[in-house]
């Protein structure tokens, strides 16, 4: 190989090289900001916007744009401030240990200072671009799931109810967003979201639970206490979630709202069953994936069918 083939070689390798880590890097960030839960903070964001939209008669395509990305920022910047905190205890995890600071490809103060960054950008953002209510609403879902949820994981099962409440937060910031005040639709949307993360996180909880108790993460109960638990975590959340969602108020369409809510609910329900009598890893993954079916559909319907357009 001549000396100058072998520069050449070397300089593409280099090239390539700096191409690979670049990428790298991106993901890094990327996988920071969470985006799968991002995705359903969003959604549900929308539907209690575009539900405060049309009920005011007033419905703003650049006041949504706005309120997706301070809600998106300060959602993100949530995520990359908790794996900041948490980043010893994922490392502990075989679920979380490949996340970008559990495994070390980002220093901690880079993590921070990101995390950070995006959320202070978030909430001046929503404060300046939309209003004060949105903002507020979106800082106190991150001070209470950072300062709140998160030290009591290590403390005690009952952080999953406390969890749910800074989880049931983004259709009330749409709501604020689009009118500027909440209004008992959106505490029903609130609500139905409140409930619908027990069974979830249920799904989540049991089939790592080994990955938890090895990180010391009390997100079920030690021995045998945890059948009640669960059955108590799962099915009487589900069933006040589906009553919930039955005493929405369409405003077209009833037989088809109600029969369509009925029958999403009766299938999520099943799922709940099924993993409460036979608690394992497979019945745990179905009700995971009803869960995440059920959600967007729910609040699809309840979008399309419970908007009260003047």
């Amino acid at each position: 190989m001549s000396h100058q083939s072998a520069l050449t070689e070397g300089s593409s390798t280099s090239v390539r090289e700096r191409h690979f880590g670049g990428s790298r890097l991106l993901s890094d960030y990327w996988a920071l900001t969470k985006p799968e839960v991002n995705f359903l903070i969003l959604l549900t964001t929308f539907v209690g916007f575009y539900l405060a939209s049309v009920r005011d008669g007033r419905f703003s395509f650049a006041r949504l744009f706005n309120t997706l990305l301070g809600t998106l920022l300060v959602a993100s910047g949530t995520g990359t401030l908790n794996q900041y905190l948490e980043r010893k205890f994922d490392a502990q995890m075989r679920r979380t240990a490949r996340r970008p600071a559990a495994a070390g490809r980002l220093t901690p103060s880079t993590v921070l200072a990101f995390g950070i960054v995006l959320a202070v950008t978030g909430s001046i953002y929503l404060a300046t671009a939309v209003n004060l209510l949105a903002s507020v609403l979106a800082t106190l879902t991150l001070v209470i799931y950072l300062f709140v949820y998160t030290p009591l994981k290590r403390r005690t099962p009952m952080c999953v109810l406390v969890g749910a409440f800074p989880g049931a937060m983004p259709p009330l910031i749409g709501w604020a967003a689009a009118s500027g005040r909440l209004h008992m639709e959106a505490g029903i949307l609130y609500a139905m979201l409140f409930l619908w993360q027990f069974p979830h996180f249920m799904a989540i909880a049991w089939m790592y639970r080994e990955d938890y108790d090895r990180a010391g993460y009390l997100v079920l109960p030690r021995g045998d206490v945890r059948v009640p638990f669960v059955i108590v975590e799962t099915l009487l959340p589900l069933l006040a979630l589906v009553a919930i969602s039955i005493m929405q108020s369409p405003t077209r369409h009833a037989a088809t709202f109600h029969c369509a809510v009925a029958l999403l609910g009766a299938g999520f329900t099943y799922f709940g069953w099924e993993f409460v009598f036979k608690r394992s890893r497979v019945a745990a993954r179905r009700l995971l994936t009803a869960s995440i079916v059920y959600l967007p559909l729910l609040y699809g319907i309840s979008a399309t069918l419970c908007n009260r357009a003047r």
